[in-house]
């Protein structure tokens, strides 16, 4: 582990002169504040370097602005964007007359809810190995005022463009809908900058694995990276997220990782693994189902029950539901499974190594915050675990062979934000055990995706509308 004298001791050996302290905000969003290298010393790793916080979404009102952003020095990388070499840190938020965490720092929620973890005698460590997805657009324009709304996103590998004029002429693999999975080029166009963004999170201090193609037209794609501790695998997916997005934009393409960015193919999900340890040995492995312990599947049950709830924080948007729908391989099904992938609760295949021994959960998506999504997943888990919920059977069958009274009897997700939100309202006492996620957070939270996505989302004009109705 770094140290702040470490850090202090590669500035001045490396004649580093800007320091860039990134910090996340309520909804997920990374912003920054860079430094000259004199206003830092070894006080700012325990007291902070302060700023206002007025401004950031979701947190504090003008008349007490005062926060203080304290930077962790294992998060420390070189930021190969920045023309100016500057040193590059993740910083978690206090309140600098107190010292304390601050109550809506979702970094700090994080790290509240290993600490409640290691409370229960349960575990120590919990693991979590984020596969966000993502498209990549040559073409993105939307606008929404008073008298129009539309969005246009464009991809060159786009099944739609099979018949487009081209400059020099079409050449045609276009990849079609859902047969995009693992093509060769030249039907893969974004190899080589796909293995530079790979090999740029390398530098960054990501532990990286692989990269690919995904399942659908338009240039959806994954990275791979390594598993890591709770508050570790929410840092790297957020430089996953930051480098993936500027390697893209040096090639003159854009990123998003809305869920469904392109309407009649796969959404884009981010299934997230977890496991919990305890004293260096792995908690979840055993000879129950799929090679699981009774302490796995009671975790299911606790993921399973509140699933209704904790898809506020897993699946945050409105558009995370336009993605939860059958057909497209997306987990609707609140349901474990050994392989069933219409399942919410996968169990992969991890060999006889307990070690790797883990479950899946495929619901969430990458416009969730993943400090409170990780965060969320736990506290749902630990509740499973002290109160021994029961996950019932697994779904082994194909959902699809199932009758409409057997498919009634098997609960699905949330089908829309609205209903999530309703949810988490009466049900988050598993959240604020432990003191993880605050009473004042969860109304915040509620409040602010109620009255900024929500609410407007619903009072406006849609485009689909205009086909249906125009002519009545």
């Amino acid at each position: 582990m770094a140290t702040p004298q470490d850090i202090l001791a590669w500035i001045n050996n490396e004649n580093i002169e800007l320091i860039d302290l990134k910090f996340i905000d309520t909804p997920g969003i990374w912003q920054h504040l860079t430094l000259h290298k004199s206003q830092i010393d070894e006080s700012s790793f325990t007291e902070g370097v302060a700023f206002d916080g007025s401004s950031i979404r979701g947190w504090k009102s003008i008349n007490e602005s005062d926060m203080a952003m304290v930077p962790d020095p294992d998060t420390a990388w070189i930021d190969p964007f920045m023309e100016h070499k500057t040193l590059s840190m993740v910083c978690s938020i206090i309140e600098p007359r107190t010292g304390q965490p601050y109550s809506r720092d979702p970094r700090s929620i994080a790290q509240k809810a290993i600490a409640f973890l290691q409370t229960t005698g349960l575990g120590d460590t919990a693991f979590f190995g984020p596969e966000a997805e993502f498209f990549i657009f040559d073409d993105v324009r939307y606008d929404q005022n008073q008298h129009e709304g539309y969005y246009h996103v464009d991809s060159n590998e786009g099944t739609w463009n099979s018949g487009r004029v081209e400059p020099g002429g079409n050449l045609g693999y276009k990849p079609r809908n859902k047969e995009g999975y693992f093509p060769v080029a030249p039907t893969d166009t974004s190899q080589d900058m796909r293995s530079e963004m790979l090999l740029t999170m390398a530098k960054c201090g990501v532990p990286i694995e692989k990269h690919h193609h995904e399942v659908a037209t338009g240039g959806q794609c994954e990275l791979g990276i390594k598993f890591g501790t709770l508050v570790q695998a929410a840092d790297w997916l957020m430089t996953y997220k930051y480098v993936i997005k500027n390697v893209a934009r040096k090639y003159g393409k854009s990123i998003t990782f809305m869920p469904k960015p392109v309407f009649g193919d796969n959404g884009s999900g981010m299934h997230c693994h977890q496991s919990i340890w305890n004293n260096g040995q792995p908690t979840f492995a055993g000879d129950m189902y799929a090679g699981l312990s009774q302490t796995a599947l009671w975790y299911i049950g606790g993921i399973l029950k509140h699933a209704p709830s904790l898809l506020a924080f897993t699946n945050p948007t409105t558009n995370s539901y336009k993605r939860l729908v059958p057909g497209f391989e997306a987990p609707v099904n609140l349901a474990y499974s050994q392989g069933n992938r219409s399942a919410s609760v996968r169990i992969p295949l991890s060999g006889t190594n307990p070690k790797a021994k883990r479950l899946e959960f495929r619901c969430p998506d990458a416009t969730s915050n993943p400090y409170l999504a990780f965060a969320a997943m736990l506290c749902a888990g630990i509740d499973g675990i002290k109160n021994q919920i029961d996950p019932g059977s697994p779904l082994d069958v194909d959902i699809y062979e199932l009758s409409p009274e057997e498919l009634a009897k098997v609960p699905s997700t949330p089908g829309s934000l609205a209903e999530a939100l309703k949810n988490l309202e009466t049900d988050h006492a598993y959240l604020t055990l432990g003191g993880v996620f605050t009473e004042d957070f969860i109304e915040s939270w509620i409040s602010y995706k109620l009255d900024r996505e929500v609410i407007p989302m619903s009072i406006r004009p849609h485009p689909y509308e205009f086909m249906l109705y125009y002519d009545c």
